[in-house]
C-alpha cells in the first residue's frame, strides 16, 4: 500500500519517470549492501526482539512520510526538501529489509516440519499476495478519494498490528553461534550458495528476468498518461497481479508444480516474459489488467519453486547467511528492476522500455535453458542435496 502511494504521489509532483526508479533503487542500495551482515546478525540473535526492533524502525519512517506529505507540511517546505525526505525514508526501510529477511527466513523454516516446505511456502506466499492485492487497490482508492495522508494513516495502524502480532511470537534463540571472524562466516555462507549450480541459476533467472521485465514501477505512467484511468485505477491494476498470484497459489496448494520443479521454473519465467510484452503493446485497461493477472500467475509458480527450492538445500546453521545472499539476488531484484524500468522508459519511452524488457526476459530464460539442460528432468526428490 505505502509502495503504491508513495509511486502516485512522487509522479504527481515531479512527473518524472526516472523518479519513480530511483524508489526502488533507493531501498535496494542499503538491502544489497549489508544484507550479508544482515544474515550474519540475524543468525547470531534473537528473532522476536530483532524484528520488533525493526518493526519498529518501519513506523517510525511511515509516520515520517505521513508528517511531510500532509497539507500543513506541504504549506512549509518546498517539493525538493519533501521528495529528499521521503527518498531518506525509503532508505531507511531498505536498511531494516537487509535485516529482516534473513531473520523471517529463520522462523519460516523452525516453523513447520521441512516435509511440509513445498506446501508451506505456498501458503505463506499466497498470504503475502493476499496483502499484496488488498494494499495497493485500498492505497489507490484511499488516496483517489480521501487523500494521502488518510492512506498513511491506514499504513501506520496496520504496522501497529503487525507489531503486535510480532509481540506475541515465541523467542527463537540463535541456531548460530559465531567463532570465525565476521568476513569467515560470510565466506562460508557464499561458498555454499556458488558451489551450488541449481541455487545459483534460481537466483540469476530471478535477478535478471525481475530486472528486465518489471514494470511495476512504471504503472503510474499507464494509469496516467496512457489508460487515462487515475489513481483509483493504478490502485486496480497493482491489484491484477497479486490476484492471479494469489489464485495461483491456492490452486499449487492442491497441483504442486514441484514434480519436475527446474522445468516448471523455466516455463512460469517464460511465460512472465510474455505476459510483460503484451501488457506493454496493450492499450485497453481490460486487457491490461488480464496481462497483469497472467504475469503474476507465473511469477507465482516460479517463487514457490525458488523458495522451496531455497529450502531443502539450505543446512540449519546456514539459513541466515544463504537468505542473505538470497536477499542480494532476489530480495532487491524487484527495486533494482524498478531502477532500470524507470531509465528505460527515460531513455526509450515508456511503452518500448516494456517491450524491451520482456524481451530481455525471454533472451535470459534461453540462457538459463541451454547452461541447466541437466536439471531439467530432475524431480523433488532428486534435488534434496545440492547439484
Amino acid at each position: 500500500m505505502q509502495t503504491l502511494v508513495l509511486g502516485a504521489y512522487i509522479y504527481e509532483i515531479t512527473k518524472n519517470k526516472l523518479a519513480l526508479g530511483a524508489i526502488g533503487l533507493s531501498e535496494a542500495v542499503p538491502a544489497i549492501s549489508i544484507a550479508l551482515y544482515g544474515g550474519y546478525v540475524a543468525e547470531k540473535s534473537e528473532k522476536r526482539k530483532l524484528l520488533l526492533a525493526l518493526s519498529a524502525l518501519v513506523l517510525f519512517s511511515s509516520m515520517v512520510m505521513a508528517i511531510v506529505t500532509s497539507k500543513a507540511a506541504g504549506f512549509y517546505l518546498p517539493k525538493g526538501w519533501i521528495v529528499i525526505t521521503l527518498f531518506l525514508m525509503i532508505f531507511l526501510n531498505g536498511v531494516a529489509r537487509a535485516f529482516y529477511g534473513p531473520a523471517t527466513f529463520t522462523i519460516y523454516a523452525h516453523s513447520i516440519p521441512k516435509a511440509l516446505y513445498p506446501n508451506g511456502s505456498t501458503w505463506s506466499s499466497s498470504s503475502w499476495q493476499t496483502a499484496a492485492i488488498l494494499g495497493p487497490a485500498a492505497g489507490g482508492l484511499i488516496y483517489g478519494f480521501w487523500g494521502i495522508t488518510a492512506a498513511f494513516a491506514v499504513v501506520i495502524i496496520f504496522l501497529l498490528t503487525s507489531i503486535t502480532i510480532i509481540f506475541f511470537l515465541k523467542p527463537y534463540p540463535p541456531v548460530f553461534v559465531p567463532k570465525d571472524k565476521v568476513w569467515e562466516s560470510l565466506k562460508e555462507g557464499l561458498h555454499f550458495v556458488f558451489n551450488s549450480k541449481m541455487l545459483v541459476w534460481a537466483m540469476s533467472l530471478d535477478l535478471f528476468s525481475v530486472f528486465f521485465g518489471g514494470a511495476v514501477a512504471l504503472l503510474p505512467v499507464y494509469a496516467t498518461d496512457i489508460l487515462h484511468v487515475g489513481k483509483e485505477g493504478l490502485g486496480i491494476m497493482r491489484a491484477a497481479s497479486s490476484l492471479g498470484a494469489v489464485l495461483t497459489m491456492l490452486a499449487m496448494a492442491r497441483f504442486s508444480p514441484m514434480g519436475k520443479p527446474w522445468r516448471n521454473l523455466l516455463i512460469a519465467v517464460t511465460g512472465f516474459g510474455l505476459s510483460i510484452i503484451c501488457f506493454g503493446i496493450s492499450r485497453s485497461f481490460c486487457l491490461s489488467l488480464f496481462f497483469l493477472f497472467t504475469e503474476g500467475a507465473f511469477d507465482s509458480v516460479s517463487v514457490i519453486i525458488r523458495g522451496t527450492i531455497m529450502q531443502i538445500l539450505t543446512p540449519e546453521n546456514m539459513r541466515g547467511r544463504v537468505s542473505s545472499v538470497n536477499q542480494m539476488f532476489i530480495g532487491s531484484s524487484n527495486e533494482i528492476g524498478d531502477f532500470e524500468s524507470g531509465a528505460a522508459a527515460t531513455l526509450l519511452g515508456t511503452v518500448p522500455a516494456v517491450i524491451f524488457g520482456g524481451c530481455m526476459t525471454l533472451l535470459i530464460v534461453s540462457i538459463t535453458y541451454l547452461k541447466t539442460k541437466k536439471l531439467i528432468p530432475l524431480s523433488l526428490n532428486q534435488i534434496q542435496t545440492p547439484v
